[in-house]
């Protein structure tokens, strides 16, 4: 079993991910492996919240060049968007 900083890689700070904030719903980037029940139960263990609902995706990986080499790939990952319950909130995400 992975610990709870595992499966949260770090959390996503974009202009539509802050753009949902105010709803109560965060953006992580997670463990591949990881799947719904643990997202939510390290979501709870790291930031003291009650969650209500997890949606992921795979975001798939972009091509790039690779100086001579014709072309490469970036890795894919995977994207989880938390809903907590109503009145809560993740302080790491307030102020920005």
């Amino acid at each position: 079993m992975k610990s709870a900083y595992q499966i949260l890689e770090r959390p996503l700070v974009t202009e539509k991910s802050m753009d949902m904030v105010p709803n109560g719903k965060y953006s992580f980037r997670v463990d591949k492996a990881a799947n719904k029940i643990e997202i939510a139960g390290a979501v709870e263990q790291v930031f003291n919240v009650k969650v209500v609902s997890v949606n992921t995706m795979i975001v798939k990986g972009k091509k790039r060049r690779q100086g001579r080499r014709p072309e490469g790939k970036t890795p894919d990952w995977k994207k989880a968007i938390v809903s907590l319950s109503p009145g809560q909130k993740i302080e790491l995400f307030e102020g920005m």
